[in-house]
């Protein structure tokens, strides 16, 4: 019975062996998702005018356009249906809808990983969430966007920038007159330094015309005749 309970234990291991292999180069050779879509979550749009709802996508795979596949939906709140108004399948194709009409076009470049959008004329109904959903096979799950749109009757006022201006040319007043005073200050301050220089170079002048003074005088002396002298 124990050389038996032997034999099988080891006819077995070669079995395991060859399932554990298996399931490791099943795990390695299936493909793995690395899809990303990068979309501006927030967004604001003027009442009539055309906005832009930017999605891009990143993918470890090149867009294969028989098996790609993206579509655009609309929402007014998260409890809400969503519409779908913008698909690919095979090309790009905009389904007219109650809410956009003709509308919505196509603004971006599959061969850059681009699936754009752009509405014209946005009114306040077009307010409301959108989502980009893209599929890029052999990506084994979907790529995945939200925008929140909000539409604007007017634009919001400038910034007050009157304060401002008047701090920056109160502190820019106060660095001339900072500046100006060093200056005057270093002016005086070497004035001061000169002038004793000029007094003691005086003094030496005086001192040197003196000598020379006297020096001419006793050579006059010396020259007269002694007769003149007496």
């Amino acid at each position: 019975m124990f050389l038996s309970s032997r034999t099988r234990s080891a006819s077995w291991k070669p079995a395991v062996n060859l399932r554990i292999a298996g399931l490791v180069i099943f795990i390695m050779g299936s493909p793995a998702s690395c899809m990303d879509v990068l979309v501006t979550h927030q967004l604001n749009a003027l009442n009539g005018t055309l906005v832009k709802l930017s999605c891009t996508f990143t993918s470890c795979y090149k867009v294969d356009a028989g098996k790609f596949a993206m579509n655009w939906t609309y929402q007014e709140t998260l409890n809400d249906s969503a519409v779908m108004f913008m698909i690919y399948k095979h090309r790009m194709t905009p389904l007219r809808t109650e809410r956009f009409g003709d509308r919505v076009v196509f603004a971006g470049n599959l061969d850059k990983n681009d699936v754009s959008v752009t509405i014209s004329d946005v009114q306040i109904t077009d307010q409301g969430i959108y989502n980009c959903y893209v599929r890029n096979p052999p990506d084994r799950q979907h790529g995945y966007g939200v925008i929140n749109l909000s539409v604007l009757t007017e634009l919001p006022p400038p910034r007050d920038s009157t304060i401002a201006v008047a701090i920056g040319a109160s502190v820019g007043g106060m660095l001339a007159l900072l500046i100006l005073s060093m200056v005057v200050v270093k002016c005086i301050r070497r004035k001061q330094k000169q002038e004793p220089v000029s007094d003691e170079q005086k003094t030496d002048e005086e001192g040197k015309t003196d000598g020379e003074g006297g020096a001419e005088e006793g050579t006059n002396l010396m020259m007269k005749p002694e007769a003149e002298i007496q």
